[in-house]
């Protein structure tokens, strides 16, 4: 084997390694997501309170993704990983501080105008609130009492940021399951206190920050991160960011539109019933759960590797990279998809249907859960496109595309709201997803000349193991009912993965083999490595 095939295994090796880090810790805190939405499920249901609670932390965090998260993926990491191949430890380090700087500045800046815009941008997010005076107010204080959080979190996905460029997976992973435990432990306490446990949640919202940034700045101070005034503010680098950022702000503010357009929509009890922003919120959880463990985990580890390919100009190891990321993303979201949309309605029935919430809750909510894994297998694959635009340090096609399929988005959900309700919202964004996903993937392959790949039967494949095994799941569901629910579940899913897995192995997909050469023991040995 030549030493640039040897290269490219050990680089996929080290992908799949980082993505296996991310994977653990996303896993790790989505299953303490789902334990502390069971628990706000038991107490407040789909009723009112539930509701404001949803509507006051999205607005906080629609900012987190333009100016904290989506702002490190799309201008951050490349720009850093950047200096990082070309630059010295000492201004590599300079560059770092100066960034934190101005992001404490425009956070800050951010947070206060927040709180005193707080009213009004509650009645324009959710005008169905006026009609009730008492979850109007209670949503404007918890907006307020919450927003400080952006700061909070937008340090932290700065100060990941600077870990993901030393390649540094670990505490990053695994620092979002301090915010679900805060929030646990917080609710927990007000509730068996006789207070109101929305209160506790957003106490719990600000310690779970709190705690998840410090946890960012141990290891940071343990690299070597100075902790001083930088001399500028006026740094190359953080010049160069801003001009990446400002394409990447109107395709967040393009796709954060989609978000308050779900909102605005779902907020009109008169059209789509009651509870229809909890129902689509506890969609949405169980949606990221592969979303979070395996597409954005991806996309997270891939995103240092892409843009150092890039910069040395290796054309052939980016195309490599990228059709391997699809493929794993396919290989893991298709079964998923497929198996939410046949079983939306005992998913949410075990993990939810207890106290406040009651049959109404589920019925909702597993309908908007079935439409909008439809489009998962989109939404995985979009973060793998998005990551390589930014890694190409180019924000403004992913936002001129996202633009597009808003425009698709609110055309649908105004069509689908009315015969669908709540589904039509889920409906509009798996279509938009899908059209997303496409365009992006055409303007990249004709960028880089063609991949030159069997992608779309790799695709095939997958797709038809994972119908395959969808039938299979669905009909043990309908027949082996005298086993508890929760105790058939967990059966049915070991079952399902174990069809999954033969039939793919049966289609000879690359992925099933090595997962079954792990599981007997077997190593590949690479000439050359000792």
């Amino acid at each position: 084997m030549s030493i640039n095939k040897l290269l490219h295994k050990d680089s996929h090796r080290s992908l799949i390694k980082s993505t296996s880090i991310l994977s653990l810790g996303t896993l790790s805190s989505r299953i303490l997501g789902l334990a502390r939405d069971v628990i706000v499920a038991k107490l407040l249901g789909t009723g009112f309170r539930a509701d404001a609670f949803f509507v006051a932390s999205k607005i906080p965090n629609l900012f987190r993704d333009l100016v904290g998260e989506g702002a490190m993926n799309a201008a951050v990491v490349p720009v850093l990983s950047e200096y990082k191949e070309k630059e010295d430890i000492k201004t590599f380090w300079e560059f770092a501080n100066t960034l934190l700087v101005w992001s404490m500045i425009v956070l800050s800046a951010i947070t206060i105008s927040g709180i005193i815009a707080a009213p009004v941008v509650v009645r324009v997010i959710a005008p169905g609130f006026m009609a009730d005076p008492e979850k109007l107010a209670l949503t404007i204080n918890l907006t307020r009492f919450m927003f400080p959080y952006l700061i909070f979190i937008g340090l932290t996905a700065y100060s990941m940021g600077i870990l993901f460029s030393f390649r540094s997976f670990a505490v990053p992973a695994f620092s979002p399951c301090l915010l679900n435990i805060a929030m646990i432990v917080a609710v927990l306490i007000y509730s068996r206190a006789m207070r109101d446990p929305v209160l506790g949640l957003a106490i719990g919202v600000l310690a779970g920050g709190v705690l998840q940034l410090a946890a960012q700045w141990i290891p940071l101070i343990r690299m070597g991160m100075p902790c001083r005034r930088p001399k500028t503010l006026r740094h190359p680098g953080a010049v160069k960011i801003g001009r990446l950022l400002i394409p990447r702000l109107l395709g967040g503010g393009v796709y954060q539109l989609s978000i308050l357009l779900d909102t605005f929509c779902a907020s009109l009890s008169s059209i789509v019933g009651q509870g229809g922003i909890s129902a689509i919120y506890y969609a949405n959880r169980i949606i990221q759960g592969p979303m979070g463990i395996f597409g954005v985990a991806m996309a997270s580890a891939v995103l240092p590797t892409l843009s150092g390919l890039f910069h040395r100009n290796d054309v052939a190891s980016l195309k490599r990279t990228i059709i391997f990321s699809l493929e794993n993303i396919f290989f893991v979201m298709c079964p998923s998809m497929v198996v939410l949309v046949l079983l939306s309605e005992p998913i949410i029935r075990i993990f939810f249907e207890r106290g406040e919430f009651g049959l109404y809750s589920t019925m909702i909510t597993s309908s908007a859960l079935s439409y909008y894994a439809i489009g998962l297998l989109s939404f995985g694959g979009i973060k793998i496109l998005v990551s390589v635009f930014y890694a190409l340090q180019d924000t403004r096609t992913p936002a001129l595309v996202a633009a597009f399929c808003l425009a698709i988005n609110a055309t649908l959900n105004f069509i689908l709201m009315f015969p669908l309700k709540v589904s039509g919202i889920a409906l509009a964004s798996a279509v938009a997803g899908t059209a997303d996903f496409l365009i992006l993937f055409y303007i990249l392959d004709k960028r880089l000349g063609g991949f030159d790949t069997d992608l779309f039967r790799y695709f095939f494949k997958v797709f038809t193991a994972a119908a395959m095994t969808g039938v299979t799941v669905f009909w043990l569901w309908q027949y082996l009912t005298f086993i508890h629910a929760i105790l058939r579940f967990v059966i049915i899913g070991v079952a399902g993965i174990c069809v999954y897995e033969a039939i793919c192995l049966a289609f000879r997909v690359d992925q099933a083999r090595k997962i079954w050469d792990w599981v007997r023991g077997v190593k590949h040995e690479y000439p050359g490595k000792n």
